[in-house]
Order: structure tokens, then sequence, then C-alpha cells
């Protein structure tokens, strides 16, 4: 049931609403880049993030990451971290996927319906608020467990003094020279980037909202990764 808070990740589905309730545990997700396989709509799942709901409205989807979250990241063949391979073979390197406990302090995900990307907020030891950071992605589609995007590459890194500054461009590069993102995919990553810079330039949402305040909910437990977190979603939620 949802708004429990008290299901494993991907068994809640919204409530009536359609919207799910804070407390939900749901399973936020990114497929591989690249050219989809024969018969397949899209490229498998190949990261895997349980987070708890903090606010799901028509107008944000929020979602808290905690400390100490087992996750599944893409790994090179032999289990090694991707970035230790160089930039030239990085994305071309054969590559498998393992589970992984998130360190550090959590992670605020906000995310509006439709908006290609979504703003990350980041903490130091002693909720000391270190910087936004907006990760720029496909429109998140919707599904009884979760959400689901692909990752473009390019980032931006927001300090609270409001300035920016791009980040991976090394990376949004390499993955259009080795075919995992084509010319006009490229074209409208760069011009969402450019979209989510009119944003911070204005201090529009959700910068000016006063989310680097927030705190979760000490009763919330940290979600657990389910077996099947690569599945195919049952039914789409409209």
């Amino acid at each position: 049931m949802a708004g429990t808070g008290d299901s494993e990740p991907g068994e809640v589905e919204p409530g009536e609403t359609g919207f799910w309730a804070p407390g939900d545990q749901i399973l936020w997700r990114y497929r591989g880049n690249g050219p989809r396989s024969p018969g397949r709509a899209h490229s498998p799942v190949h990261i895997c993030r349980p987070v708890t709901v903090v606010q799901d409205t028509a107008e944000l989807l929020a979602v808290w990451m905690a400390p100490g979250t087992e996750c599944v990241k893409p790994v090179l063949a032999d289990g090694t971290n991707v970035h230790a391979e160089p930039l030239a073979t990085r994305y071309t390197a054969p590559r498998t996927t393992a589970r992984s406990t998130w360190f550090g302090t959590g992670v605020l995900k906000l995310a509006r319906p439709g908006e290609p990307w979504s703003v990350w907020l980041f903490w130091d030891r002693g909720w000391s608020f270190r910087n936004w950071y907006v990760n720029l992605e496909e429109p998140r589609t919707r599904w009884a467990g979760g959400i689901d995007s692909e990752d473009h590459f390019l980032d931006i890194a927001v300090s609270p003094d409001r300035s920016w500054r791009w980040l991976d461009e090394d990376e949004f590069a390499q993955a259009q020279r080795v075919g995992l993102m084509d010319r006009d995919t490229a074209r409208r990553v760069r011009e969402a980037g450019r979209a989510a810079v009119r944003v911070i330039d204005a201090w529009g949402a959700p910068f000016r909202d006063g989310w680097e305040n927030w705190r979760p909910d000490p009763r919330w437990r940290v979600p657990a990764l389910p077996d099947d977190w690569d599945r195919t979603p049952s039914h789409m939620p409209s």
C-alpha cells in the first residue's frame, strides 16, 4: 500500500492520486547508453539506487538517498571502477554491474516532470551544505516501482554563492566520439544544459526554494536493494 513507508523498493505503487507518499521507498534507475539491442525498446538498467520519497506532486518529485544505501553501478568486466579506465577506452571496454554501498552523507534528488535534468543536493559532515549538482538526463519515466532515465554525461556544479561550472565535458565529447550519443542528441543535451544555466542565473526553482535546509525524517529506514532491481516495468502509471 502506498503511503505506509513499509514496502520494499520496487513494490510500492502510487496511491489513488497517482503520486507516492512521503516515506514510500522506490527505485531511481538509469539505463545504459548507446544503440538498443534488437527487440529491446530500451537498453538494460545499469544504475539502480533505492530512495525514500520526500515529496511527489504534479510539480516535483523529491527523494532521499540515505548514507549506507546498497546500490548498483557499472564497473569494468574485472570489477575495476569505470573511472580508473583511460578516457579513450572508458566507454568501449567490457562492462558489467556490481552492488556497492553509497558512502558519504546522502543525496537529495529533485526532479520536475518532463525536465531533461534533475538537481541533486550534497552536504558535508554536520549538514554543512556543499553544492547543487545538475544531472543532465532523459526526462524520467514513471513505473509502479520508481523512475527510469538515461544519463547524458554532461553536468553542472552550482556553488552556494550561485556560481556554476560545467562538469564532465570530456566524457560528453568522448561519448559522442564512440557512438553512445548521436549529433542530434548531443545538441539537445547541450541546449538543455543552457536552459538549466538560465534557471541558475535567474535563481529559479528549485535553487531558490530552501531545500539546502531540509533534513530527512529520522524514522525512515534505509531502503533495501531488491533482487529484481533490473526488472522490466510491469506497467507505467499515467
